[in-house]
């Protein structure tokens, strides 16, 4: 069973992985960023911008936070056109993950979730800890993706290990 002090944790992993993605994509043109280089969702910005989406549809689920303004994964490619808005969205939504897991109780996470799956066309019902653990397994599954991309052009990537967060 996960607790609220691994939500936490999560929280602030994710956060700190992203800043650390971020400021290394900055270091690439945006015609970089933004080339199909075969990944599954094409790009980095691509790649960066479906993380997002998936974060924002999640925590709609879990908590009042709006949904994303795209509604279905195709989309959520595209939601965001310049990487600067996409990383100020992206450094908010951060805030916004770490700020509901500050406050997260454990009676929060206990019980199963029901939500409409746009990609599966149906409704779900899963242990709600299966699916925060999910979010955040799904975060580090893109990262990894990106990291690969960054490593294909050449940039010095930064350490993903946890172990080695400040």
């Amino acid at each position: 069973m996960i607790t609220p002090s691994y939500v936490q944790r999560m929280a602030a992993y994710s956060g700190w992985m992203n800043d650390s993605i971020f400021a290394v994509c900055e270091t690439l043109s945006d015609e970089d960023r933004k080339k199909d280089c075969g990944a599954f969702f094409k790009s980095i910005h691509g790649t960066l911008n479906h993380l997002l989406w998936a974060d924002q549809i999640w925590m709609s689920r879990f908590t009042d936070t709006p949904a994303p303004v795209s509604e279905d994964i195709p989309g959520s490619v595209s939601q965001y056109e310049s990487f600067e808005g996409l990383k100020r969205e992206r450094v908010a939504f951060d805030q916004v993950i770490e700020g509901w897991a500050a406050g997260l109780e454990q009676t929060e996470m206990e019980g199963d979730m029901t939500w409409y799956s746009g990609s599966a066309g149906r409704e779900i019902t899963k242990p709600r800890t299966l699916l925060i653990t999910h979010m955040f397994n799904h975060q580090t599954h893109h990262r990894g993706q990106v990291h690969c991309l960054l490593t294909q052009f050449g940039v010095q990537t930064p350490t993903t290990d946890m172990p080695f967060m400040p």
